[in-house]
């Protein structure tokens, strides 16, 4: 019968195996998309047997969307470590802005836009994937709240961090097929000025940003 000391590093054993799953889960929809993305081809990149990967998800919707929990939740850890080290004042907003911009434009933004598409003709998938999401949403605005350093009780803030998590999720999705950072930074630049004024509605003239200049570079056009 197993002891105390035994049972401890077959529970590391487990929950090591778990991560190498989810992190090649991960690895697989970025690179190879939806249908690319078997339990055997995955079982093979983790380096574990297909037994081991049918015990702890037996189903390819259980290992996916427990691979973008996996995900988000590590990359919100990460989020939180890095705002530690931004500076207070104004530069706060556009660092911040930055910081989640990375996010929309990272592994766990593709591997969730894989899903997306995929559940929307995939029942199973989809009724795994809408109470997600809805978690997932609701964290990331709550941590923007948190980054941001913002009441959510004044009127407006919610809409404004609403706004800048949907403006972000679309540049994401423009930045999918080709590098389009050059106008995700143009767009930015500007929003980050207009919600420094929504964030502080009380503020006078004298304290608000003056209208921002696109940056040296950016492009001028307008993208359909």
């Amino acid at each position: 019968m197993p002891t105390a000391s035994t049972r401890v590093p077959q529970q590391e054993r487990s929950r090591a195996t778990q991560t190498r799953l989810l992190e090649a889960t991960v690895d697989c929809l970025v690179e190879h998309g939806w249908s690319g993305t078997t339990t055997t081809v995955v079982a093979a990149r983790a380096g574990v047997s297909r037994g081991a990967q049918l015990h702890h998800y037996p189903t390819k919707a259980a290992l996916v969307t427990a691979a973008v929990v996996h995900l988000a939740d590590r990359r919100a850890t990460e989020l939180r470590s890095e705002a530690e080290a931004l500076p207070a004042g104004p530069q706060r907003l556009d660092r911040v802005i930055d910081l989640l911009g990375a996010a929309f434009t990272g592994p766990l933004f593709v591997a969730a836009l894989e899903l997306w598409v995929a559940a929307r003709t995939d029942a199973e998938l989809r009724d795994a994937l809408v109470p997600l999401e809805a978690r997932i949403g609701r964290e990331m605005h709550r941590l923007t709240v948190a980054l941001l350093g913002v009441d959510e009780r004044r009127p407006g803030v919610r809409e404004a961090v609403q706004a800048t998590l949907d403006l972000l999720r679309g540049l994401g999705v423009a930045n999918l097929l080709s590098d389009d950072s050059a106008r995700r930074t143009a767009l930015l630049h500007t929003w980050k000025r207009q919600l420094a004024t929504l964030l502080t509605p009380d503020a006078g003239p004298a304290d608000r940003h003056p209208p921002a200049d696109p940056p040296p570079g950016a492009p001028t056009h307008h993208r359909p």
